[in-house]
């Protein structure tokens, strides 16, 4: 033990005297907060917020339990004081440059170090950087952080215009949005020190950026310029070493970019999930001066081009994404938040997540403007796992301020988070902001604010100026042109207009917020549909969670406070009285709420798919859940995969046979993302519920690469006489390697379908694989054993059909149900 201790103090003492860099983590101290005013000091976690601090020392209940929130409201309007002592050696003293830097300040922080007042922060999304070696002294120091409530100030600066701006005071915060409540979320509008605070030491120079440009990219050369930005404090001659190649430069004093060129022979190409390899290239940059490192990044990069199409045709102008040089159609969801209370999110959740999408055959994950950039370890997953990722800013369904004061602090945030993001392989576009030019067009807001002619003029010039402006034109200035895409709002037109699906991207809520039929997916495809969607609510585990056992009813007040929608459980009521027989139990309920959100988004995302290369986006509204509740999402807040995910999960598989109904035809598409023609054979089963054969065909079929096309066509007279409430098309891709792909058509509502009692049999063969079978027809088979998860359920088995799943976890006891049985 003396030896290590030995060794490990050796190892530092050279740090020190030779200059290399260091970094000291602050949120190891021991801190503590308080109200301001009071006297009582308590344990405080760092990185963290206010909401958990309190609630870990018992001083409120926990904020996502029954109506807890709404006794919690005082929280955001009291000023709150974080504070730690430190030590500082002599020998830290002896670095010549030492760096306070906070990661992320939630909000308006004033920071204190030793007293003297060194920071005045008022943007959430920042990182901020204090030299301070001036102020710090041998022994111990002392570290304050004093937070204003973000409503107050956000209320004070509203005050000060002519006029309000739609969005309420959360706009005049460059805070993130979602915390002040949305249709899905809670409102918990908290404070701390949300991210990593820590001291840097360092000598003569150290790496501020590293970003690279790709010059150019073919199979036998890759040409890259790495642009790296350093400090300077002493001039002299300095080295960096990037990888194996290293180059002198003699430094001025000051920041200057320096230029590395580098060459990879026959490189391989990143590719999104489904295409191929997300291949990364390790990088590894040193700084030195006198033969001895100075300081170090490490970035892991891929190589890919990527571009955003739009081009005129014959029904409008088209929007998709070319990767290396491919039409990809674009499969995924709108993600947002992980938690109210982002600082407990650990890296195992972003890992899941990413790993969520990449079984549900996605390859693009939107990152929605309401919420944060996200967290370093996200991107990470999404760079190995070929997730491609759409980056809004951080602007939702408002519209914004106009002074020099706002626009040079969102300036800021751009720069912080593009510098830091820029490098990362899955990073797709930059879009501006969510629906704010919508809101302006669509949603009457001139009205609602009884708006002059000037004000109207006011407000839309300054939109022009921060989305049309501001952030384009601090774009060009920092990211090189192969990375710099960029798109001004999403949706570009509301969905209310007809030219909605003829260009741009598009928002379609006419299902749902329009109270419209599922059938109106079929018909509403635009060129990139990239916001739908419909609740459903979680499964009686989570609805545990947050609630007590009596008040697992839709009328008790725990139930409806978790839910954000104004009409939100009367909509999936209404919907779920059109096809589905209303159960009276609740957790049947809830099991036939998931069916009723699975269907209608399977009629959505088929339809898109069918319609490619038209439409060459489908990416759902929403992936998760910030807290436990009624959403829109496919996974709840554990985790927990909805019946929409497993939905998800075949509609968006690399080839989908999907049969579509029209003028008394059963149209049978196969839509494929293989970039390779292959050979297969359609087999077709008209069967009764009881798995009689009424009609049958087989035909050989070469599916073409990267397309949807209708490979067999058949009148429904053809079936003869059939009664459709008690029969299914069965249709069956069989590829010559045995790969097989199934669709199953029903002709009635569930309502409607006249179904029997099943036998369903599930027996354990291996410690991961269980089997199911059935005797007769079993609709939406639902499989449960506490703590496990099927790689496939809420699944339809055709008679005498025999179904291998594997599962994750212990199985002790299982239940099943279909909807057969209710």
């Amino acid at each position: 033990m003396k030896k290590i201790l030995s060794f490990l103090f050796v190892f530092v003492f050279i740090g020190i005297v030779f200059g290399q860099e260091y970094h000291r983590d602050l949120g190891e101290e021991n801190w503590q907060f308080r109200k301001s005013g009071d006297t009582k000091w308590l344990k405080a976690t760092v990185p963290g917020t206010v909401h958990t601090d309190l609630a870990n020392n018992k001083i409120i209940e926990n904020p996502f339990f029954g109506t807890n929130e709404k006794q919690l409201q005082w929280i955001e309007n009291e000023a709150w004081e974080y504070e730690t002592n430190f030590t500082i050696s002599p020998e830290d003293l002896k670095q010549e440059f030492i760096e306070l830097q906070f990661d992320g300040l939630d909000t308006y922080a004033e920071v204190f170090l030793n007293g003297k007042s060194i920071l005045k922060a008022n943007n959430m999304f920042r990182i901020w950087k204090i030299e301070v070696k001036k102020l710090l002294k041998k022994g111990e120091n002392n570290l304050k952080v004093v937070f204003e409530p973000a409503v107050k100030k956000g209320k004070e600066e509203a005050k000060k215009l002519p006029y309000t701006l739609p969005g309420d005071e959360k706009i005049f915060t460059r805070k993130a949005q979602y915390q002040y409540g949305w249709d899905w979320g809670p409102r918990f509008v908290t404070a701390g020190i949300w991210k990593k605070v820590q001291l840097r030491f360092y000598n003569s120079a150290t790496i501020e950026t590293v970003k690279f440009e790709q010059k150019s990219l073919t199979d036998l050369k890759a040409e890259l310029i790495f642009h790296v930005t350093v400090n300077c404090q002493k001039s002299g001659n300095y080295s960096i070493q990037l990888n194996e190649k290293s180059e002198n430069f003699n430094l001025k004093k000051g920041r200057q970019q320096l230029k590395v060129l580098y060459e990879i022979q026959k490189p391989q190409r990143w590719w999104s999930n489904g295409l191929g390899e997300a291949h990364l290239y390790p990088v590894q940059i040193f700084l030195s001066r006198n033969m001895q490192t100075l300081t170090e990044k490490e970035l892991n990069i891929g190589l890919r081009t990527i571009e955003l199409v739009q081009e005129k045709d014959a029904k409008g102008k088209s929007f998709y994404f070319k990767l290396n040089g491919v039409p990809v159609f674009m499969k995924g969801a709108n993600v947002i938040p992980p938690d109210s209370f982002l600082p407990r999110v650990k890296d195992s959740v972003y890992q899941k997540m990413v790993k969520d999408a990449v079984d549900a055959n996605m390859n693009m994950l939107r990152i929605w403007g309401g919420g944060v950039y996200g967290d370093e370890a996200f991107y990470n997953e999404c760079d190995k796992n070929g997730i491609l990722v759409w980056q809004d800013f951080m602007f939702a369904c408002a519209m914004y301020p106009g002074d020099e004061a706002f626009f040079q602090n969102v300036k800021q945030e751009v720069i912080d988070n593009v510098n830091r993001l820029q490098n990362h392989p899955s990073l797709t576009l930059w879009c501006g902001n969510n629906e704010n030019d919508e809101g302006w067009h669509n949603w009457g807001w001139q009205k609602q604010y009884k708006y002059s002619a000037q004000d109207s003029t006011k407000i839309w010039n300054d939109y022009k100026k921060l989305f049309h402006e501001v952030i384009p034109q601090t774009l060009d200035s920092i990211l090189p042109k192969e990375k710099n895409v960029y798109w001004p709002s999403s949706p570009s037109i509301g969905w209310g207009r007809k030219e909605s699906l003829l260009q741009g991207d598009s928002h379609y809520w006419g299902v749902w917020w329009g109270m419209e039929p599922f059938e109106v997916y079929e018909k509403k495809v635009g060129r990139f549909m990239s916001e739908y969607g419909f609740q459903g609510m979680p499964n009686l585990e989570t609805f545990k969670n947050f609630a007590n056992e009596n008040d697992l009813h839709l009328n008790s007040e725990a139930i409806k406070n978790h839910q954000k929608h104004p009409t939100g459980y009367q909509t999936i009521q209404t919907y779920m009285e059109r096809d589905y027989k209303i159960p009276e139990k609740f957790e049947d309920y809830l099991y036939v709420s998931q069916l009723l959100q699975a269907e209608g988004m399977k009629t959505a995302i088929e339809a898109h798919r069918r319609a490619k290369p038209y439409c060459m986006g489908s990416l759902y509204w929403q992936f998760n859940d910030c807290w436990p509740v009624t959403s829109w999402s496919s996974v709840d807040y554990f985790g927990n995969w909805k019946a929409f995910h497993y939905q998800t999960k075949r509609s968006f598989d690399e080839v989908l046979v999907s049969v579509a109904e029209e003028e008394n035809q059963c149209k049978v598409y196969v839509v494929t993302d293989d970039l390779t023609e292959k050979s297969a054979r359609l087999n077709l089963q008209l069967l009764s519920f009881n798995g009689d054969v009424l009609w049958q065909n087989t035909i050989p079929v070469t599916v073409e690469a990267n397309s949807s096309k209708v490979y067999f066509t058949v009148d429904k007279k053809d079936f003869g006489n059939f009664n459709p409430k008690q029969s299914v098309l069965s249709v069956q891709l069989l590829f010559s390697d045995y790969v097989e792909k199934l669709a199953m058509h029903y002709f009635a509502k569930p309502k409607e379908m006249q179904f029997q009692q099943p036998k369903i049999v599930v027996s354990q063969l291996d410690d991961n694989t269980i089997e199911v079978t059935t005797d007769v027809l079993s609709k939406n088979v639902f499989i449960n054993a506490e703590g496990v998860k099927f790689e496939d359920n809420y699944f339809d088995l055709l008679p005498g059909e025999t179904k291998e799943i594997r599962f994750e976890g212990t199985i002790k006891t299982v239940s099943v149900k279909s909807l057969n049985q209710l």
